[in-house]
Formats: C-alpha cells, sequence, structure tokens
C-alpha cells in the first residue's frame, strides 16, 4: 500500500494561488495525497475567479477557505511531508517551525490577483497560474516518492519549481 502524503501550498494572502493547487492536489491525487493550503497574512476569502477557475475544471470548491499558516506550525499540528510556497512573498518570509521537518521547495508562479486589466484579462491570469499549477502539481504526481531518497526527491522537487 502506498505512503499517504501531507502538503501544504502557502501563499501570502491565500487567497488564489495556494487555494487553487489545494484543489488540484486532492482532485488528482486523492487516496495518496492530502493537500492544504495556508498563508501568512490571510485575506479572509478565496478570490471568486480562483474559485471560479477550480469549478470550471471540474473539481469542488467546497472547503476551500483562506487559513492561516498557524493553524499548520503548532503542537498537535498534521504533520506535513512537503511544503510548497507558490508566491514570492511567501518564499521570503520567515516561516514557522514545520512539525516533522517537511521537504519544501518554491513554485513561484505569478500573481494573478495582482492583474489589472479586463475581466476577460483578470480571468486569462487565473487561467494561466491554474494551467502552470496544474502541470507542476502533474510533475509532482509522477514522482515515485516510495521509491527514491530524500535528497532525489528535494532535488526533484526543486526543478519541479523551474519547470
Amino acid at each position: 500500500m502506498a505512503k499517504h502524503y501531507n502538503v501544504l501550498f502557502l501563499c501570502t494572502g491565500n487567497s488564489a494561488r495556494s487555494i487553487m493547487a489545494e484543489a488540484i492536489l486532492n482532485h488528482r491525487g486523492t487516496g495518496v495525497f492530502t493537500a492544504y493550503s495556508a498563508g501568512s497574512h490571510p485575506s479572509g476569502t478565496p478570490r471568486p475567479e480562483a474559485l471560479a477557475q477550480i469549478a470550471a475544471s471540474g473539481m469542488p470548491t467546497e472547503g476551500l477557505r483562506c487559513k492561516s499558516w498557524d493553524e499548520f506550525a503548532g503542537p498537535g499540528a498534521t504533520v506535513m511531508d512537503f511544503v510548497f510556497t507558490v508566491c514570492d512573498d511567501a518564499a521570503n518570509e520567515v516561516c514557522p517551525y514545520w512539525p516533522g521537518q517537511p521537504m519544501t521547495a518554491h513554485w513561484g508562479i505569478a500573481d494573478p490577483a495582482s492583474v489589472k486589466g479586463t475581466s476577460e484579462e483578470i480571468q486569462r491570469a487565473f487561467h494561466d497560474a491554474f494551467v502552470v499549477l496544474e502541470r507542476r502539481i502533474g510533475l509532482f504526481l509522477s514522482l515515485p516518492l516510495a521509491s527514491l531518497e530524500r535528497l532525489l526527491i528535494q532535488q526533484q522537487i526543486e526543478e519541479i519549481g523551474r519547470a
């Protein structure tokens, strides 16, 4: 039986990129992965454009909410196997101690929430971010994690962030 892995996606506001990553991995990694998302300064509510992109891709949006990374850092918190930052701001912040010493990597993606323009341009930015996340998560899911050495896994997840 395959090992079960917990994965945390971080972004400062936890309203778009990390929320989309959580939804994608929970949808595609059912049974082997449980994904979570959080932010250092959660915005309060997920961006409607992110939720619309998730729903348009046939994935559930129920239960998605903005969370503080403090929920995942204290005693009794779920132990993570992997922690990925998906925004440059979160990657440059001092992160809390993560129980279990998970492997970490930066998968920086342009912030669709910062795009100014027409509704079509904003929708395109969210779509583009979603596509990049889907591609990277697909690469991550293709790794034979149970048979790779920890150092090789670390190298691979860092490489995915450059893909």
